[in-house]
């Protein structure tokens, strides 16, 4: 399906993966040989979270799938995990896309980009990782379900619950004090595709199992710090100073990014101001600011 406007075009596709296919959206030009990055989203999301950054880059080609268990996705069976995500990912690029491109990876997409580049470095020129990507700061001892918590708190016990119509369920997003001050067309749109199944019994799309063994994976998997050993491109880590309710305190608290650029010299670290966990790619200022960068890491490819 190709919708087209002034020079925007968005098309989906599915891409032969393990147990099915996975569901991959393309924003930009129809043009192979255009710019083009991969776009890899979080751990309850789906690839419409990247309109903003479609709109800030029409002359790009971005290639966004949902993710194994999300989205349009979520009948793929596992195991998850970020080795599964990155060999799903591959197989995405070996189809679309020619050569290594630039990877932007937001929240738990970033984990999966790491891994990738580790996986698959033929496939990845170099990383942008939206407030994600590197541990997460959790305390020692916790169990998969205390850090589920603690990191997703309300999104996860979200994707437990149903809604009785589109209505109620935007509502729901409406008063999420990530986007208080950032509710448009794009949040809508994506709000609108994060639902399955029929009223009044309706569910967002992404397997609660899915999210916990992802979230897992971080906690204590080993793929994500055997990627960061060896990681071999360049690098760059977005941070957003406020959470994912908007909290003043940010996914990763300021400075602990840093010391992880100080281990590994590839690494680079800026903060985009005046955004939370969310908006830093579903607003317009988050998008811009992450669009810049993107430019910045195709131009040194």
């Amino acid at each position: 399906m190709t919708q087209t406007a002034g020079r925007k075009t968005y098309r989906t596709m599915d891409v032969a993966v393990r147990g099915g296919t996975l569901h991959t959206a393309v924003w930009g030009p129809d043009d192979p040989n255009a710019p083009t990055i991969l776009a890899v989203h979080g751990v309850t999301a789906s690839h419409k979270c990247w309109a903003y950054l479609a709109e800030a880059l029409p002359d790009v080609r971005i290639i966004a799938p949902d993710l194994r268990g999300r989205g349009r996705s979520n009948t793929l069976p596992g195991p998850y995990g970020m080795a599964s995500h990155a060999e799903d990912l591959a197989a995405v690029l070996a189809e679309l896309a020619d050569g290594p491109v630039a990877v932007v990876g937001h929240s738990m997409g970033g984990f999966a980009s790491v891994v990738l580049a580790g996986r698959f470095p033929d496939r990845v020129r170099s990383l942008v990782l939206v407030d994600g990507g590197l541990p997460l700061q959790v305390p020692a001892g916790l169990s998969d379900a205390e850090v589920i918590s603690a990191v997703l708190g309300p999104a996860a016990e979200r994707l437990n619950s149903t809604f009785p119509s589109r209505e109620v369920y935007r509502s729901f997003w409406r008063k999420h004090p990530a986007f208080s001050a950032d509710w448009g067309p794009f949040v809508e749109d994506y709000v609108d595709y994060d639902l399955t199944g029929e009223e009044p019994g309706l569910r967002p799309a992404t397997r609660y199992e899915a999210m916990a063994e992802d979230t897992a994976d971080l906690h204590r998997g080993a793929s994500l710090l055997q990627a960061l050993d060896s990681l071999a491109v360049d690098a760059e880590v977005l941070r957003a100073p406020r959470g994912l309710l908007n909290e003043p305190a940010g996914l990763y608290a300021p400075g602990y990014l840093e010391s992880w650029a100080a281990k590994l010299p590839i690494l680079r670290v800026r903060e985009v101001p005046d955004v939370n966990h969310y908006t830093i790619i579903m607003g317009q200022a988050g998008a811009a600011a992450v669009a810049e960068r993107v430019r910045v890491a195709l131009a040194a490819n």
